[in-house]
């Protein structure tokens, strides 16, 4: 018996709608769901941080589960002194990705407009905290408290360096003349009084290369007013916010009180030119590896599908984009 159509559509038409809407709905399979395809080949450089520091272990980690997601993607893995050099090492193609914080990405911004039209962000991650760390037994209470004193500012090109100088001039200290500044990374921690008195890092809860000393120094505050008045500086220094090292930080810190202190947001970041469908893989690894790569980076538990998207001052890289409306509820 033949089928009848209503309102004399022909059977040849009929069937010319049905396959026009299969192609239609394969190109929508397309776009959601390219990551049923091969995964990405070739190399990448991904530029971490300082030895011991939270930039360098979550990098280690994040390039394996690059491996397992893309067995045939070689990611070379490079040490830098932090933020400000990654930017720089993207920015001028001698890393393809790293992670900054999001001060030291607005500074570069603005210091070398150019370059810095190149970059573009993959995924908000975690916070870092700075922690501003003395012995136990110090009489450096207060930021206040370090003039004259022999401080780490961090390594040149650092994000601690960036902030610590931030923290220092809205104290009323200028770093090069009020105190005698050290450059050392986290590296150098157990070296706390006795070659400075005190120092400056800015990492995830908790750095591995704190932890272990937990019971041999101690955290000053940077409270809320003194915040305010790095706030007050403008440029970069809107991406910092109040907030606390919670007492769970660090066993042993500090027992019954959190510190005050200052956070800023951490973003992994790349340039403009680096293939869509790669970095549209890569951030799903990020994504999809947080669990088990925050089983031994605390930090990396706090990437959050909801707030990756939000990577000012850069806008999203194409590729990244790209996967967050493919997950999209």
């Amino acid at each position: 018996m033949s089928r009848s159509f209503p309102y004399g559509i022909s059977r040849s038409r009929a069937l010319q709608g049905a396959a026009a809407g299969f192609v239609a709905f394969g190109l929508l399979l397309w776009w959601l769901l390219p990551l049923s395809e091969a995964p990405p080949s070739g190399t990448i450089k991904f530029s971490t941080g300082s030895p011991g520091g939270v930039y360098q272990e979550y990098g280690d980690l994040l390039s394996i589960a690059f491996a397992k997601d893309m067995p045939d993607l070689q990611v070379r893995l490079r040490t830098s002194a932090g933020s400000q050099q990654n930017i720089a090492r993207v920015a001028s193609g001698e890393a393809d990705f790293a992670i900054a914080t999001a001060d030291a990405v607005d500074s570069y911004t603005l210091d070398h407009p150019a370059e810095a039209a190149r970059l573009r962000g993959v995924a908000r991650l975690y916070d870092d905290y700075v922690q501003l760390v003395v012995p136990p037994n110090s009489d450096i209470d207060s930021v206040q408290d370090l003039k004259g004193k022999r401080v780490s500012i961090g390594l040149p090109q650092s994000g601690v360096r960036l902030i610590a100088n931030e923290v220092l001039e809205a104290a009323g200290i200028d770093p090069a003349e009020d105190i005698t500044p050290e450059a050392y990374g986290i590296d150098a921690a157990d070296q706390l009084g006795t070659r400075f008195d005190a120092f400056f890092w800015s990492g995830g809860l908790p750095t591995n290369g704190l932890k272990n000393l937990a019971t041999s120094f101690k955290f000053v505050p940077i409270d809320t007013d003194l915040v305010a008045k790095v706030h007050a500086q403008g440029g970069a220094t809107r991406y910092y916010r109040a907030t606390n090292i919670p007492e769970s930080a660090y066993e042993g810190m500090h027992p019954g009180a959190a510190v005050p202190t200052i956070a800023v947001s951490n973003l992994l970041i790349t340039r403009e030119n680096v293939d869509d469908r790669l970095t549209q893989w890569l951030t799903r690894t990020v994504i999809r590896s947080r669990d088990s790569i925050g089983a031994d980076v605390h930090s990396a538990q706090l990437v959050d599908l909801r707030t990756a998207i939000y990577t000012a001052p850069l806008q999203l890289h194409d590729g990244a984009r790209r996967y967050y409306r493919s997950v999209k509820p």
